[in-house]
């Protein structure tokens, strides 16, 4: 339990946070503050509707440029920390938010920690100066891997200063595993949730599915919705006509996909939707991505690609699908990696450990 007030300050607040904040908050003592914006119309984000036991302000996003070289500005920072007067803050370690250093300022002119929460740091290259003197203003920082602990820390900031949260959206499951027959009578099922965009590399999934043998060709389903949707449904439609669009899923909504489905991909960027499928008891497919994957994806549990290609991903999926008793059997792992180390609740106690030594540093 935090004693004290917390405050986040977040760029948008994605529909698949809300388990996480509403449990982080339930374990500050004085109230947990949230300020956030509205996603840019082209992003494809859900946002939470509603959140209990949370203070929640909104913000404008003022978006400046497009694409990698956007920028964004909120407004009201400052007033908002007055008013919410919190004991500990926790920001994005993004630089491109820009108000986020006017928010350390003010933090530090207090006595008052700040604690960074990031990927990590790829590709940092000759912007790896501006970037280490950007987390170097953090007390900690939270990543979601051990990747991003590599990343922070050859930009100098102190591994003992460093936690590592695997990004979880689901708490403990408290279900059994889907019971699911050894033998199929019919295709396989083969899933992927997540926003439609280059980066997902769904393109790829589509493209691998066309390579393999008709015997092991599965019903494809893509769930979601974003920028590259009507490209992939005309990449569709030429090669792999087994392709199912239903659009975007939120929530519970979900369950019934996951329930009733055999394997689930993730060729690109993310992992969210991985925690989530696994704990639904899916092996899984997955790209190396930006490195939040690593943790979640074991021989025991499924394959992550060597290459980033569709022959790579053919190649996979048809190891994957030629032998469903095995594919049980990975979902069985996949569904005790998640009830025994990668959820919310231990997200949480990393939080609050976070929380806990940022804060010593400015005791006494």
């Amino acid at each position: 339990m935090f004693d004290g007030r917390l405050a986040l300050l977040q760029r948008v607040l994605p529909s698949y946070r809300k388990v996480f904040f509403e449990a982080l908050a339930a374990r500050c003592k004085n109230g947990l503050h949230l300020l956030t914006g509205q996603p840019c119309s082209n992003e494809a984000i859900h946002p939470v509707g509603e959140l209990e036991g949370i203070e929640l302000t909104m913000t404008r996003n003022m978006t400046i440029f497009q694409g990698k070289s956007y920028l964004c500005f909120q407004n009201g920072v400052k007033h908002w920390l007055t008013g919410s007067d919190p004991d500990v803050l926790i920001v994005e370690a993004n630089p491109r938010y820009l108000s986020t250093p006017s928010a350390v300022r003010w933090m530090h002119a207090h006595a008052r920690p700040v604690i960074g929460w990031g990927l990590g740091a790829p590709g940092a290259g000759v912007q790896s100066g501006l970037r280490a003197r950007f987390i170097n203003q953090f007390d900690a920082l939270i990543t979601y891997s051990q990747t991003g602990t590599e990343q922070y820390a050859r930009l100098g900031f102190p591994r003992e200063r460093i936690f590592v949260a695997p990004n979880a959206t689901a708490m403990r499951p408290s279900r059994k595993i889907p019971e699911r027959p050894r033998k199929l009578k019919a295709r396989p099922n083969v899933l992927f949730v997540g926003r439609l965009q280059d980066r997902k590399k769904v393109d790829s999934l589509i493209l691998a599915c066309e390579m393999l043998p008709a015997e092991l060709q599965p019903r494809l389903v893509i769930i979601g919705d974003g920028p590259a949707r009507g490209d992939l449904e005309k990449l569709a439609r030429k090669h792999y006509p087994a392709t199912e669009f239903p659009g975007g899923v939120h929530g519970d909504d979900l369950e019934a996909w996951y329930t009733g489905t055999d394997l689930f991909v993730l060729p690109g960027t993310g992992g969210l939707a991985l925690q989530q499928a696994m704990a639904y008891g899916l092996p899984v497919i997955a790209g190396v991505g930006d490195g939040t994957q690593a943790d979640l994806v074991r021989p025991t549990n499924g394959w992550q690609l060597a290459e980033d290609t569709p022959s790579a991903l053919a190649q996979d999926l048809g190891k994957a699908l030629s032998n469903i008793g095995h594919l049980r059997d990975m979902g069985e792992a996949s569904y005790h990696i998640v009830r025994d180390e990668i959820n919310v609740e231990h997200m949480v106690e990393v939080f609050l450990a976070a929380i806990e030594q940022a804060s010593s540093q400015y005791k006494g």
